[in-house]
């Protein structure tokens, strides 16, 4: 009986903990956001997000990263996979993964905040490398994006992270410590496993990264299987499936839209019309885009654009 209460006692800490360094994150992101919804820091590789209201579909692409929210919830859809987090479970992406996401819950009062921070595979690597970093087991066969529970140390480190903006001249020494300190806690966590698998040379699921790497770059190029198969030294078959497995949709669904949404940024940002972008990007028929734009973003390339702008919904 002493050991149940005890156990009790304990997780009752940890839960004091996080819910006070997760109101400490929220009081620093939203002293540094003001008004701002979205701010690319001074960090490298460090961004704060402020959303005050509910959100619309957004299709976009996460880079490898954590995600981290004090405040709120949102929902990313990959494929037919659904990942929710909010203040009990940050979100890690390990490749670059067309998704669509949505914040689910915010308002003036409470708005979501959050913060991404990309990882850097050469550093995850170096870490894998020391023998003092036992690897937790975790899933295997799941898809390069999961979520995992939050912990003291993560968001303590987190917490030390945002400390550098106020203090910019230790920025250049003391970010890139404690970048390596959150990915040894996510090597040490429920996630540790995939990131391993991707980061780890020669593992099938980093010679498939090295093929979605090549897509992700060369998006506007015709796409061979064969070719892509060889990039990552598997068999077609072989290689059809493990991409599958990591990004949850087949190479010519991830081409598709990567292009699609290159295709909207750019008439976006250079006031491209829907041919002149459509052809940018990789497509031989203007028809074809607009059929394929239409499908994916719910309404033709320029009134979706004229309405991304009217809403400020852009970005």
């Amino acid at each position: 009986m002493k050991q149940v209460l005890h156990g009790m006692h304990a997780q009752c800490s940890v839960d004091d903990r996080v819910r006070e360094l997760q109101a400490d994150l929220s009081q620093k992101i939203a002293s540094f956001m003001g008004s701002e919804e979205k701010r690319l820091t001074e960090v490298p590789g460090l961004t704060l997000v402020r959303r005050p209201r509910l959100g619309s579909l957004h299709c976009m692409t996460y880079e490898p990263s954590i995600a981290v929210i004090t405040q709120g919830r949102k929902r990313v859809e990959l494929g037919q996979n659904t990942f929710i987090y909010d203040p009990s479970r940050f979100l890690l992406t390990s490749i670059d993964l067309p998704v669509i996401s949505q914040v689910i819950e915010a308002s003036e009062e409470t708005p979501l905040l959050a913060l991404s921070l990309k990882l850097d595979m050469p550093v995850i690597r170096e870490l894998l490398s020391k023998e003092e970093i036992p690897l937790t087991d975790g899933p295997t066969g799941s898809p390069a994006m999961a979520t995992g529970e939050v912990t003291p140390e993560l968001l303590s480190a987190c917490s030390r992270l945002l400390e550098l903006l106020a203090n910019p001249s230790d920025i250049p020494f003391m970010s890139g410590l404690i970048q390596r300190e959150i990915i040894y806690r996510l090597l040490r966590g429920s996630v540790g496993a995939r990131l391993c698998q991707i980061a780890t040379l020669g593992d099938q699921s980093h010679r498939t990264a090295k093929a979605i790497a090549w897509i992700r770059t060369n998006y506007a190029k015709p796409l061979r299987i064969e070719d892509l198969a060889e990039i990552a030294g598997m068999g077609v078959s072989t290689f059809h499936y493990h991409f599958r497995l990591l990004t949850a949709m087949s190479p010519l669904q991830y081409q598709k839209q990567l292009r699609l949404q290159a295709a909207r940024s750019r008439m976006l940002s250079d006031s491209l019309d829907a041919a002149s972008a459509a052809f940018d990007v990789g497509y031989e028929s203007a028809s074809q885009f607009n059929r394929e734009y239409r499908r994916f973003f719910g309404q033709p390339p320029m009134r979706d654009v004229r309405n991304l702008r009217l809403t400020g919904s852009a970005a």
